[in-house]
């Protein structure tokens, strides 16, 4: 399947947000249990920057349709979308469904602007007011599938259903059970002929609800407030206009994200978007959370997918999807970004990892005195005893600058196995991690954490006992989502200097966004970035 750029569905609805790029409209679900708090919700919404407001009327207690209806759609200062949403669709009403629909007739005759009628009773609805609606007044056409995402061929049947009905807007929203599912919505908007909302629900269906501006979606959801949902994964509008700049997205938009699993904690979207935005770039940078690399490089092929950096656990699985691996990529075995050439679609890899964490624990060391050789010039950690604990993607490109500075490498890894094919490579000493807590054949060592352990939410966890740590003169840790580390804490209670994560991650950004978007990067606007959002 192969995912090209198409020209966007325009809106009848007048947007005062300053230049943008999209007509996607942006909706603020609003849920209060009275009338008192959707309006202050629907204020909220209005100053977050949203578009519109769904006035969920499921959600109100002891709800008077006409009062309630007059007081809500007058009130507003968005245009407002009404939905009574029942439970065998997703909602929280019970009741008699004859009331129900009634209620939307009368949300319409009251000057709402859409309103959402399910699939499963369009036809009687639309039986019931015998075409009589307002001119001004919308009517889209809903379905939710909440267990997963059909075949395009399927949702396009489903559309097809949906618009045979007399719909103004079709609205599909299904389930992602894995991070390629949304390449078959995206399709499906990028043939549609008539105004559709296409998403997916769930964290792997957060880039269906970022890129409807890309394929041309008529609405996406943004929460108020994170957590505060109205379907399963739904990004909040501060987070759809700051840091995915939203406005700035249309059909050329090329797309660059983090492969990894788990991905929520990256910090690398507000650093990549804060960059793109400053330098007037089109592109957008997700968080992308991935089962299978294969499976996501082979559905997402087209030339406007075009830049991704690589995290745990996927680092050499990138390594096994590219065209082309650069030199020094190839003798670590594996990558941490990788681009895809415009002019004959080969995918690139290249690993720099190792120079942004090398780099930092240099500059450790020579903090605490510590040069290569008299004069300062050599690396300090050239001759020093450099313990790498992992042996993954980031261990290899450690272990491998820890070769090239001329360090004595030992590679401490879970299984021993992968610890000595590791240490062979770059000529060093294997050990398990479980033997690490006694291993101290000197003084003045260099450790360097490339696993995952202690990294968020598991923040209470250590990869190496405390007492273990007196040996060292420096700990560095790969984990930056805390930026203090349980390792970290503990490096420093025990005397030795600690280098952050943070240093590996801002040094292979400002290589990554230069790579990405051929303009060099803002370093300080992303050492700033990053302080904001930690």
């Amino acid at each position: 399947m192969t995912l090209s750029s198409i020209p966007l569905a325009t809106s009848d609805l007048q947007i005062s947000h300053g230049a943008r790029r999209n007509s996607t409209l942006i909706c603020a679900p609003v849920m209060g249990e009275s009338v008192d708090q959707m309006l202050r919700q629907v204020r909220q919404a209005k100053e977050l920057g949203a578009d519109l407001v769904e006035i969920r009327l499921d959600y109100i207690k002891n709800f008077s349709p006409r009062q309630d209806l007059e007081t809500l759609i007058k009130r507003s200062p968005l245009p407002t979308l009404v939905t009574y949403r029942p439970k065998w669709e997703g909602g929280e009403y019970e009741g008699d469904e004859n009331k129900r629909q009634q209620a939307l007739i009368l949300a319409m005759e009251l000057g709402a602007d859409y309103i959402d009628v399910e699939l499963k009773v369009a036809n009687d609805f639309y039986s019931s007011i015998q075409g009589k609606k307002p001119e001004k007044v919308k009517i889209i056409v809903s379905s939710h599938n909440y267990e997963n995402t059909p075949s395009a061929e399927e949702i396009g049947n489903l559309v097809a259903t949906i618009q045979a009905t007399g719909a103004d807007i079709v609205k599909v929203a299904t389930t992602a059970l894995d991070i390629t599912d949304n390449a078959r919505i995206f399709q499906v908007l990028a043939r549609s002929q008539v105004p559709m909302i296409g998403l997916l629900m769930g964290e792997k269906g957060l880039i269906s609800r970022v890129l409807s501006a890309k394929y041309g979606s008529y609405v996406t959801f943004g929460t108020l407030e994170a957590g505060e949902v109205s379907a399963p994964g739904q990004p909040t509008v501060t987070d759809l206009l700051e840091l995915y700049n939203f406005r700035q997205i249309g059909a050329n938009t090329k797309v660059h994200g983090v492969i990894g699993n788990p991905i929520g904690h990256s910090k690398s979207p507000h650093l990549y978007n804060a960059a793109f935005k400053a330098n007037n770039f089109n592109g957008i940078y997700l968080p992308l959370l991935v089962d299978s690399v294969a499976n996501f490089i082979n559905t997402y092929n087209s030339p406007d997918w075009v830049g991704y950096s690589y995290t745990i656990p996927h680092k050499e699985a990138g390594f096994k999807c590219c065209d082309e691996i650069d030199p020094n990529a190839l003798a670590i075995g594996a990558i941490s970004c990788m681009i895809r050439n415009p002019t004959d679609g080969k995918l690139k890899g290249y690993n720099v990892d190792y120079l942004g964490a090398i780099a930092a624990i240099e500059e450790g060391l020579r903090g605490l005195g510590l040069n290569g050789s008299s004069n300062g010039s050599g690396s300090p950690l050239a001759g020093r005893l450099f313990v790498v604990m992992g042996a993954g993607g980031a261990g290899k490109a450690l272990a491998y600058g820890g070769k090239q500075k001329g360090a004595r490498v030992v590679v401490a890894n879970r299984s021993f196995d992968k610890a000595k094919i590791l240490a062979d490579k770059v000529g060093g000493e294997a050990i398990t991690l479980a033997e690490l807590a006694n291993f101290h054949p000197e003084d003045g060592m260099v450790l360097a954490n490339t696993t995952s352990v202690g990294m968020k939410p598991r923040t209470d966890q250590t990869p190496i006992p405390k007492e273990a740590l007196k040996n060292y003169c420096l700990v560095f840790d790969a984990i930056y989502t805390p930026k203090w580390t349980r390792l970290l804490t503990e490096a420093q209670e025990s005397g030795a200097a600690v280098v952050f994560g943070t240093e590996m991650f801002l040094n292979q950004a400002f290589v990554q966004v230069e790579k990405f978007s051929g303009i060099p990067a803002n370093k300080q606007l992303i050492r700033d970035t990053l302080a904001r959002n930690t």
